[in-house]
């Protein structure tokens, strides 16, 4: 894959591992992230967290808020902004429950569906899909070495927050 400056990241065997061969790969990977969610939008109208939540209700529909944004790794206020948007849409219904009408379960609508057909895959993203697809050791492995990043962070700045990126809604 290449970078925005023409350079290539390895692909298979790391080569010398510097601290910015490392950055270099972090940037790949947010920079195809975001481009792949640019080119959703752009297919489908949608954004790529809108056609990832939609895609979470066709396969389990009658989600709450807070499972959606649960599945999705995303606060629950997020994932509330982007299920009304995707409501005005005509892309998901809610219902609430017959028996406790506080409790609202999410479905995706006939256009929704139809729209997560025509739309481009993967729906999750290509970053999500990539990381479903590693072996769970990998994925420990992963999860270790970057919880070490963030504690390096966190001892540089603690203000900061801890707080993910947000997703383009």
């Amino acid at each position: 894959m290449s970078s925005h400056s023409g350079e290539k990241v390895a692909q298979s065997s790391p080569g010398k591992v510097t601290p910015l061969s490392v950055l270099q790969r972090f940037r790949v990977l947010i920079r195809t992230a975001q481009r792949h969610s640019q080119w959703v939008e752009r297919q489908s109208g949608v954004t790529g967290a809108q056609l990832w939540a939609l895609q979470e209700l066709a396969e389990v529909p009658g989600l709450k808020v807070g499972e959606l944004a649960r599945c999705m790794a995303l606060h629950q206020s997020t994932a509330s902004n982007m299920v009304d948007k995707l409501e005005t849409s005509g892309l998901i219904r809610r219902e609430r429950g017959s028996a406790d009408q506080r409790v609202v379960r999410l479905y995706p609508t006939a256009e929704g569906l139809a729209l997560l057909e025509r739309a481009p895959s993967p729906a999750r993203g290509v970053l999500p899909e990539a990381l479903r697809r590693l072996d769970r050791e990998a994925l420990v492995c992963l999860q270790s070495e970057l919880d070490v990043v963030i504690a390096q962070i966190q001892s540089l700045d603690e203000g900061f927050g801890m707080q993910p990126l947000p997703f383009t809604e």
